[in-house]
Order: C-alpha cells, then structure tokens, then sequence
C-alpha cells in the first residue's frame, strides 16, 4: 500500500513519454496530516497564494510547479481506514486513504494530474462541476479510455472558476465509489481576499453497509446502509470543529450517497453561500439553521462564530447518527420481556433484553460487540453519554484560543447557571 512517505517516488511506474517522465522527481510530503485541531498546512514557496482549507480527518495534496503548471500525484489504491476507535474498513481510495486528499488550486491555475492505478480493475477520475475540455472529463469508454491496472494517466486543464467541486471514478462507479474512491477539490479565488474566511473546512458525506465482524462494505446495497460517514469516519472518529470566538466560518460539504441529508447546526443560523455550480451571489443567500445537501451536489455555508459553547452539528435523519444498526428489527416498547429473559439467558449466557423502555440504555450498557463493528449509540460528553453516532461532530467557539491554536479545546465549561437542571421549587 502506497504510503505518504513513500508516494514521492511512486512516480517511477510512469513510461518514457516526456511529461510523464516529469512525475519522476520527488512530490513534496504532504503538508499536515490533517483535522480539524491543526492550522491548514503552510503553503509552499511556488504558486499562487491562497488561504487554506481544513479537511476533516484528512489532509491537502502536494504539489509542486513544473513550466507553468501545477502538478499532483494520485494513486487509486486499497486502503484501510478507521471509521471509529474499534471498527476498520478495508476499502479503496487514494494515496492511502479515502477520501482522498483534498487538491487545492486557485482561478486560472493550469492543473496537471498523474493518476496511477493500482486496483486490481481499470478506473478513471471525473472532475465533478469542473469545467474543461470534454476529453479531460474522466467517463470512461466515452471521453477516455479507461486507465488499466498498473498504468499512469494524466489529465491537463485550466481551472475558470473559484468553488467547491469533487472527484471521483466514472468507471465501474457503484463498486468504486461504494469503496470509498472520492475526494475534494477547492478552487480559491485569484485575489486572496476575497471570499476571505477565518476557518474554511471540508467533508465528503459517504456511506457503506459493513456486516458486523466484516470489514469489507457490500457494494450492491442501495438504501440500508450502516454506517452513515463524513470523510469516511463515524462519531464518535469525526474531527471536532475547533474555531475562536469571532472567526467567520465556511464548512463545505460534498454528498456521494444514495439519499439526500439535512445538515443542522445548533446555536447559529448561516447563509448558503455555495454549490457546486458557484457561489451564490449575496442578493440571493438565504439564511437556514438546516441545509438540504442533494445526492450528487456540493453546499458551502458561513457564520461568525459569536456565540461560545459546543454545539452540535450533524445530519437531521435520525438514523444517520447511529452505527450498526439492524433492519427489520421489531418495537419493544412496554412489552414485559422478564419471562423470556429468563429462558433466553439459560439458554444463551449474557443474553439482555432490550427496548422495553426505549433504547437509550444502549449507550451505557458495555455489552459485548462482534469483532470489527461499533455501538449504534456511542460517544461520551462532559455530562454522560452522548448517544450518537454517524453523522455527528461538535462546533467549539471559545474565547481566548491564541491566534493560530486551533488544537481542540475540549469541552466547553459552562458559566454558572447557564446548563439546564432539575427544579426542586427553589
């Protein structure tokens, strides 16, 4: 498996054509390894300037000028990747992870990516909402030949636009993006002050159906899918979102799955500022507490930071913040399980009847899982648990974080009488 480290000499499978022999000389190391406790990488001595983004439990892509153009260096790879503490997917991605690392560009860059396969299946990469020539688009059979196992394609266009676009396979495109093959891509404005924000962050929301003890997703799964992700993790593995009291915010969110997910952030309304198809201008932004990110498209919005405190930010479909969770499972609600339990347990040692009461008791109940699987309901907070999972992360505004100290704060420590509490009539 292709590691950072040894990705900058990856580049010696390329053939004898010139341009090719260009992806030889040494990639620069990746910048950071990401998230969303960390500044975004510094930028390096070459190239138009432009302020960084944040992805979340990932990292930007190196690249390095050559005559004018911009190069990276993508490898379609399988990969293993941590959805949570506990539970590893064995999937495909690039450059030893999925997503894959977010590229960066600015308006008018001329871009020129290596891509390298090593699938064990032909592949080819589709530049989602960049504009370009047809032959650069990435479908294969219809604008390319698909890339063969063990050979290097490259793609060269001019980036016309500032926004928040994608990639990711047209080629046997159920299975390799079921796998985890996608990533982000940002085009920046020329000017570096304009569309200028404090904390810019990014996420792909992904998803896979893993049985537990497997570790492979099933790729023909439609619709009952398991483990609803953002940057292929779950909660509780998804970066916190660290910011100071103050910042202007941008998230961008990019949606590969099979349905629809209402983003919802607590404490803050924001204006949409975003889609994949530009920005959009500020007599038409509208302001939300919830967005709808549609199958297929990209969404960015934007807050100022002013109000203190952890608030959560997640998808709005209640069974897109948990894990492993079971279909067709039956409603135990008030229904006396006492006499079955008892039966059950002489049967099978450990059994625990569950749901008479609801099924908070998930979330506290340390019961045995099978291997490489999660707690539908999981994570712990300052007060208990958390009882999520999925699509869940945390906000952090704080006062008094130092310029440039964006590691995670921890929890939030609530000024006295500010946190709900028992009435006891005084």
């Amino acid at each position: 498996m292709i590691t950072r480290r040894n990705l900058i000499t990856s580049g010696a499978m390329i053939g004898a054509a010139a341009v090719a022999r260009s992806a030889l000389a040494a990639l620069p190391e990746p910048a950071y390894p990401g998230g969303a406790g960390t500044e975004p990488p510094p930028l390096p001595p070459s190239g138009r300037p432009f302020h960084p983004v944040v992805t979340l439990n990932g990292w930007s892509a190196p690249w390095r000028m050559n005559d004018g153009w911009k190069e990276f260096h993508l490898v379609a790879e399988p990969v293993e990747r941590e959805l949570a503490p506990g539970m590893t997917a064995r999937l495909w991605g690039y450059n030893g992870q999925t997503p894959g690392p977010t590229i960066e560009a600015v308006e008018g860059d001329r871009l020129r990516i290596f891509v390298t396969n090593r699938l064990a299946e032909h592949t080819t990469v589709h530049w989602h909402g960049i504009l370009l020539p047809s032959g650069m688009d990435g479908v294969g059979g219809l604008t390319q030949p698909q890339i063969p196992p063990g050979k290097t394609f490259v793609y060269e266009f001019t980036v016309g636009k500032s926004g928040t676009f994608m990639y990711h396979p047209h080629a046997d495109e159920m299975v390799q993006m079921a796998m985890g093959m996608m990533g982000f891509l940002v085009v920046h404005p020329r000017d570096p002050a304009q569309r200028r924000v404090d904390r810019d962050f990014v996420f792909l929301v992904n998803a896979f159906d893993i049985e537990p003890g497997a570790a492979v997703p099933k790729v023909a799964t439609m619709t009952e899918f398991n483990m609803w992700c953002w940057n292929s993790r779950v909660f509780p593995g998804i970066d916190h979102l660290a910011v100071r009291r103050g910042d202007r915010v941008r998230i961008r969110m990019g949606n590969l799955t099979m349905t629809n997910h209402p983003i919802h952030l607590h404490g803050y309304s924001f204006t949409v500022t975003g889609t994949d198809g530009g920005w959009v201008p500020a007599s038409a932004q509208w302001p939300e507490v919830t967005v709808d990110l549609p199958v297929g498209a990209m969404r960015a919005i934007e807050f100022v930071a002013y109000a203190p405190g952890d608030w959560a930010f997640h998808c709005h479909k209640a069974h897109h913040t948990m894990n492993a969770m079971g279909h067709n499972v039956p409603t135990m609600i008030g229904v006396d399980q006492s006499t079955a339990a008892r039966k059950m347990t002489s049967l099978i040692p450990g059994y625990m009847a569950m749901g008479q009461a609801g099924m908070a008791d998930m979330a506290e109940m340390q019961m045995p899982l099978p291997h490489n699987t999660l707690p539908m309901m999981t994570g712990t907070g300052p007060f208990g648990p958390i009882e999520m999972g999925g699509m869940f992360s945390v906000v952090k505004v704080r006062d008094g974080l130092a310029r440039g100290d964006y590691r995670d704060p921890g929890w939030y420590r609530h000024p006295p009488g500010t946190v709900a509490r028992e009435w006891t009539g005084s």
